[in-house]
């Protein structure tokens, strides 16, 4: 359910001066009389990547889910405020979250490929959008994985079970999945939280890659990897975003004290 509420159209959204992919405007959100995020306003730029921070509870996730509608899937939540998506009100009552999340996809905390074959996987989401032909599936899918950083891995034995694959080719075959359908965004959630240093790089590594054709946006309980890998980060605590900006900016000189006591681990 979504609450109706007056924006102040000279709305700050964060020191941000780049083309934006997302606008957030007095985002509020509620589980059921719990307020979860209040009066969150960003702008995420266009074909950077954008990370939230901060501690356990902080509403990063609920905000991340805010993004493709996956929180309507919760019974009892509330909405107040604006977000929108290449300039579109994805909460505008004509918005069709199925079409939404075309757009938006996501990478979850643990991969969770389905139980069919690495090639079945990639194609799932093109055969749902009506692409029947094989040999453009065949030429999404090899774009995919190659996209995914995974091709060269897998090439040779497509039709195996993806659930044989090792925990980090799952998640990258994951983001292939989701990048298979070409969305405007890819949200990732802790995307390597149980992943090994070394799978772990391999992410990073092609979260950078990734970004020249997507705007990503990830939570991550990670500042190392918030530092490592994201363009601008914003900082939660208790649903409020206390600082938003240039990464380098925000873990070097931020601008609020709570800030600076998360960063240097006063508290979190």
């Amino acid at each position: 359910m979504r609450l109706t509420q007056s924006l102040n159209p000279h709305a700050q959204l964060g020191a941000v001066m780049e083309m934006p992919m997302v606008e957030i405007e007095h985002l509020s959100f509620w589980y059921g009389e719990k307020l979860a995020l209040k009066d969150v306003s960003m702008s995420v730029p266009k074909h950077r990547i954008t990370a939230f921070i901060g501690p356990s509870g902080c509403g990063k996730t609920t905000l991340l889910r805010c993004l493709n509608r996956m929180n309507d899937l919760v019974d009892g939540v509330r909405i107040a405020g604006i977000v929108r998506i290449g300039g579109t009100d994805i909460y505008d009552p004509a918005m069709d979250p199925t079409e939404l999340r075309k757009r938006v996809g996501m990478v979850f905390q643990k991969s969770n490929p389905f139980p069919k074959s690495i090639y079945e996987n990639v194609a799932y989401g093109p055969r749902i959008l009506g692409l029947r032909n094989r040999r453009d599936l065949d030429e999404v899918v090899a774009r995919s994985l190659k996209a995914a950083a995974l091709w060269e891995e897998v090439n040779h034995r497509l039709d195996e079970s993806a659930l044989e694959l090792s925990g980090g080719q799952q998640q990258r075959l994951c983001i292939a999945r989701a990048i298979a359908v070409e969305p405007d965004v890819l949200l990732m959630d802790e995307p390597c939280s149980a992943l090994d240093p070394i799978a772990t790089a391999k992410i990073e590594e092609l979260m950078l890659t990734l970004k020249d054709s997507y705007t990503i946006v990830i939570v991550t309980h990670n500042m190392q990897q918030a530092a490592r890998v994201s363009d601008y980060t914003g900082f939660l605590l208790l649903g409020e975003l206390v600082e938003f900006g240039v990464t380098k900016e925000l873990f070097t000189t931020p601008k609020d004290q709570k800030t600076e006591a998360y960063i240097t681990g006063r508290f979190g």
